[in-house]
């Protein structure tokens, strides 16, 4: 039996809101209001939301609502009906539930750092916005754990930690406004995670309210809970199966030394080959980024570091460990680089210009708008030893439909960020990107890898799946997406084409006039 009957699907199932749902029933709204409301929305259902949560923690006016039709993929817009913004577990159930009643879509929304899509609302409805969620209740270093809200932004878990000797390594380029919640729903991964793995392996347990309101717990503090690993499931399958409300995470000893480094390439294959012969000697970097000349041009108008603008290729490499061992590594990979053509290679002598090393590269995004007005970020996955043709191809493909792309990258595992320049007000500009797009990930499934790496599928890729999976993988995910999300109210139209067309209201409508997802 699933979680839709009722019953706990682990430890335990929280009963109703700290606040009489009957109570929430009688909350008169004022004649202005009820004008404000969306028609899709009953004015019932509004009621209930603002007896649920405090008037302003409801937002209806379309005006404001603009603000969260879209994620960080802007090539699709939808406006939700209402925006909700609860502070507690019990909160965010008696939304759902009075959402289950009224038979309204909804869906969760972190920073809305998504960049596929996975903020979109969809089939309108109810947004369930977490970011007033943001507390850490607990750090226990003796036992290498946090428990944080998922609102909680990335970079302010690290920021608590400094000086502590522990650190929570999950660090996306978006740190600095992506949330903890948001990386839970996405698999995130970031620079660090080469050496240190994604999200999925620094989260411990997740207390998580389910489609039809009821509240489970989800793993735990320790380590190894026998039976089904229910949490390495949730994490990653972007808001369709639950909504994550509070996180137990792992936090990982800070290393003893580090040692980071700028190799400077002529060309990009260079850069790329030199990616391949480190990983090939047996060295596993804390981080191995690549930046292409576009971004290089971008960054250094940003930040003035001093990067080369004539370069085709820089590589940001770091290693971490015992003084003696780092010391022995950055030499090696100095001398790699060396031999794979790298024209210079620098050390950070400082740990300010270590920091300001990584400044221009997890800011490398926001720096792309100094290029053009509009962008659009891809996640594909190749093999190591296949990023010489994927970038081959990314160049072939910027020549074939005049779209300018840029590249910043996970070079150490294979996970490419090709950004594609555009402006957005130009239909035709938008066809050529999406059709470009298109090409880039199709030629990482040919090449044996995959069309995400950690920023989920979406709405944007959702075409996708069929090519990845076989119509039998696809029905097996969709037996359990109908175990925890049965009505497909919660965050329709994301992940999975199974469910499209299945004659469910609340199932995906294409944006018009788009021709290809992505």
């Amino acid at each position: 039996m699933g979680p839709s009957d009722g019953r706990p699907v682990t430890a335990h199932v929280r009963g109703p809101s700290l606040r009489d749902e009957t109570e929430t029933a009688s909350v008169m709204m004022t004649a202005h209001e009820i004008t404000r409301a969306s028609a899709s929305v009953p004015v019932g259902l509004l009621q209930e939301l603002r007896g649920i949560l405090s008037a302003a923690a409801v937002v209806d006016e379309p005006q404001r609502l603009v603000v969260y039709e879209c994620d960080g993929f802007v090539v699709e817009k939808n406006m939700p009906d209402v925006v909700v913004f609860p502070e507690s577990t019990e909160e965010v159930a008696a939304v759902v539930r009075a959402c289950n009643r009224h038979n309204v879509p909804f869906l969760p929304r972190g920073a809305g750092t998504s960049l596929a899509g996975g903020c979109l609302p969809v089939g309108g409805g109810i947004m369930i916005a977490l970011t007033r969620m943001k507390a850490i209740h607990e750090i226990n270093l003796r036992d290498r754990y946090a428990v944080v809200d998922p609102g909680l932004v990335n970079v302010h878990l690290t920021q608590k930690l400094k000086g502590s000797g522990y650190h929570y390594a999950p660090d996306p380029s978006s740190q600095g406004a992506c949330t903890l919640g948001g990386n839970f729903a996405t698999n995130s991964g970031g620079p660090h995670t080469l050496k240190y793995g994604v999200t999925v392996n620094h989260v411990l347990g997740a207390e998580v309210v389910l489609a039809n309101g009821d509240v489970v717990m989800l793993g735990g503090p320790t380590e190894d809970i026998p039976g089904y690993d229910l949490t390495g499931l949730f994490v990653g399958s972007e808001g369709t199966l639950g909504i994550c409300t509070r996180l137990w995470v792992r936090l990982t000893r800070d290393p003893a030394a580090y040692r980071t480094m700028l190799a400077v390439f002529e060309t990009v294959d260079d850069a790329t080959v030199a990616i391949s012969e480190i990983i090939g000697a047996g060295i596993v970097p804390a981080a191995l980024e690549m930046m292409d000349q576009g971004i290089i041009e971008a960054v250094e108008a940003a930040f003035h570091f001093g990067f080369p603008l004539d370069a085709g290729a820089v590589l940001l490499m770091e290693v971490d460990g015992l003084e003696l061992e780092v010391d022995a590594e950055a030499t090696r990979m100095e001398s790699i680089c060396t031999a794979c053509g790298a024209r210079e290679v620098r050390r950070a002598n400082s740990p300010e210009e270590r920091l300001k090393l990584w400044k221009c590269r997890k800011q490398a995004f926001g720096a792309i708008g100094r290029l053009s007005p509009s962008y659009c970020t891809q996640d594909g996955v190749v093999p190591r030893t296949k990023l010489p043709q994927i970038l081959q191809h990314i160049q072939d493909v910027s020549r074939r439909y005049d779209v300018r792309i840029v590249n910043v990258f996970h070079a150490g595992d294979g996970n490419i960020h090709p950004i594609l320049l555009f402006d957005e007000r130009d239909p035709d500009q938008v066809e050529r990107v999406l059709a470009a797009s298109d090409e880039i990930l199709s030629r990482c499934i040919d090449l044996g890898g995959s069309v995400t790496g950690e920023h989920g599928i979406g709405v944007e890729k959702i075409n996708f799946m069929s090519r990845l999976f076989s119509p039998d993988d696809l029905a097996v995910m969709g037996l359990i997406h109908d175990c925890y999300n049965p009505e497909g109210r919660l965050s329709p139209g994301k992940m999975l084409p199974v469910l499209a067309g299945c004659g469910n209201e609340h199932m995906p409508r294409r944006v018009p006039g788009r021709k290809a997802a992505l």
